[in-house]
This record gives structure tokens, C-alpha cells and sequence, in this order.
């Protein structure tokens, strides 16, 4: 890597680029992002405090494919944003590969907050973008359930919202891109939700995000962490990635839809074998919480 930020693009790269743009990214991101030295070192100052909080724990990481397109397919956690950043410095320092996510269209389209995930190689989250991205050979995340799974009700820890999401399928498929399933725990047990979008409390929310254009569905809920404060509770996060689907078999129908629908349930199935893996190594974790990660740094 480069010592001054961005790294020097070369011939192949240039090219790459010009591929990617031809094949038309939307809202103006660049087709190849090069992060440096420097990068990701102020991406890594910048999540130290999260890290240090949450004492993350990665498994399975050499699953994700070396070279060639990937699709990362994960479950979608709390509020959706305060987990998965930690993957990315993760994957590219372990296996050298940059993560390009695909984003909420709500975040997307807040012009500072583009810019920002555009630099670190996120993108909205459109099909053809996830195919432009995928043909050139990059590793993408998806999350299926999108901003409702991420925007939970109460009794919904940990619970996949996949209903008729087979997009992700489609593109693999058509792509043929493996599957890697990804899954993450931590911040549901870090919050406790206090009111959902059900609640009369949260009416005044409702409504005011109606008014703005969203679905009422995406209406946040009102959580709390240490006490009645938002701070979450320094429980650990825990990230796996499980054995890569080769979606060639798929590829063998005549009924793409049929097709999709099918992987689809496969994914699921690992992507919730993956969730029971973590909670089990959670169960018996004695660093799970601080109080206990202090305690295994006292002398025995």
C-alpha cells in the first residue's frame, strides 16, 4: 500500500475504472477505490473507541475468497450501522480485500454522508450496481433485510427479515459470484428497545417520518443502553463468515426466478447457522461483557 493515502493507480486499475464507468455506478462513485496506508489508519482511528468498547471477535475470515467476485450476504443488527464498519478494516488488512457495500438509499442520499461512504467504497444499493461491481471482480455486501430488518420491533433480536428478498440471489447466479454468508452479533444484546414503531409514544416519529417521504416501516425505535442513556453497553460483537455457496448449480435451471428463490432459502439457512455458531461461542464467552474481559487481564 501506498504511504500517501490514496494508492497510485496503475495501467490495469485505469482500465478497470474505465469499465466500471462505462458500466454506470450511480450518484457519481468511483468505479475503483484504492485505499492507503494513511487511509486506513484514520479509518481504524476513527472506530478504535467502537473497538476498544466492543473488544471485537472475527471468525471464518479466510472463507471470503482471495480473488475473483464475492458476495457477502449478512444479517442485518440494531440500527444497522454501528457493527458492520468494523468488518471492513478487518477484511482488507487480513485478506486484502476492500469491502464495497451497498447502502440504504436514505443514506445515500445525504450529500456529506455519500461522499464519505463513497471514499470508503460503498455505493447505493441498486442491482446494477451490485452487477457492475460484481463483474469487475469485487468482494460486496448485502444485507437482505435491509433498513426494515435493521429497524427492529421488540421480540426481534437477532431475527432475519428476508421476506421475497431474492435480488442478491439473482445477481449471484447471473454473476456467478459465490455466497459467502456473514453473520454478527453484539449490539442487540448492547441495547434494549424501549418503544417501536407500534408504540403510541413514538406517534409524533411516526408521523414526522411519513412527512419526510420514508415508509413508516423504517420509523426508528427509541433504545437504551447503560441505564436510560444511548450509550451502548460494552457487550462484545462477534463476526463470522462461514463457507462460500457456489451458486453453479443454480445456473443449470431455465427458471431464474425459480432459481433465485431456491439459493435464496439456502443462504438463509447458513446465514442462521452462522447466528447460532456465535451465540454458542457468546454463551460461554467469559470476555463477553468489560466486567468480564477486565477480569481475565487480573493476574490469576
Amino acid at each position: 500500500m501506498s504511504q500517501k493515502g490514496r494508492t497510485a493507480i496503475s495501467g490495469d486499475d485505469r482500465q478497470r475504472g474505465a469499465l466500471m464507468d462505462r458500466a454506470g455506478l450511480s450518484d457519481g462513485a468511483p468505479a475503483s477505490v484504492d485505499l492507503g496506508a494513511i487511509d486506513l489508519r484514520v479509518l481504524e482511528a476513527a472506530l478504535a473507541p467502537l473497538r476498544a468498547w466492543s473488544s471485537p471477535r472475527f471468525f471464518g475470515l479466510d472463507n471470503i475468497p482471495a480473488e475473483g467476485p464475492v458476495l457477502l450476504v449478512a444479517n442485518h443488527n440494531l440500527l444497522g450501522l454501528i457493527d458492520a464498519p468494523l468488518l471492513l478494516p478487518e477484511v482488507l488488512r487480513t485478506r486484502g480485500r476492500l469491502i464495497r457495500g451497498l447502502a440504504e438509499n436514505l443514506l445515500i442520499s445525504v450529500p456529506g454522508v455519500r461522499h464519505l461512504l463513497h471514499y470508503y467504497g460503498s455505493v447505493r444499493g441498486t442491482r446494477g450496481n451490485c452487477r457492475a461491481l460484481l463483474e469487475q471482480g469485487e468482494v460486496v455486501l448485502v444485507f437482505p433485510g435491509g433498513g426494515r430488518e435493521a429497524i427492529r420491533r421488540k421480540g426481534e433480536k437477532y431475527a432475519l427479515r428476508w421476506e421475497g428478498r431474492t435480488g442478491f440471489a439473482r445477481m449471484a447466479i447471473e454473476c456467478g459470484a459465490p455466497i459467502v454468508p456473514v453473520a454478527m452479533i453484539g449490539i442487540d444484546d448492547a441495547y434494549d428497545i424501549v418503544a417501536d414503531k407500534d408504540d403510541r409514544v413514538l406517534r409524533p416519529l411516526r408521523r414526522l417520518v411519513e412527512a419526510l417521504g420514508i415508509h413508516t416501516e423504517l420509523t426508528p425505535p427509541l433504545v437504551r443502553g447503560i441505564g436510560l442513556t444511548p450509550i451502548p453497553r460494552p457487550e462484545r460483537f462477534y463476526f463470522t463468515a462461514g463457507t462460500p455457496i457456489d451458486p453453479g448449480p443454480w445456473r443449470e435451471t431455465g427458471d431464474i426466478d425459480e432459481a433465485a428463490g431456491q439459493l435464496s432459502v439456502v443462504v438463509q439457512k447458513a446465514v442462521r447457522e452462522e447466528l447460532l455458531f456465535l451465540l454458542g461461542h457468546q454463551a460461554v464467552d467469559r470476555g463477553r461483557t468489560l466486567g468480564g474481559r477486565l477480569r481475565e487481564l487480573l493476574p490469576v
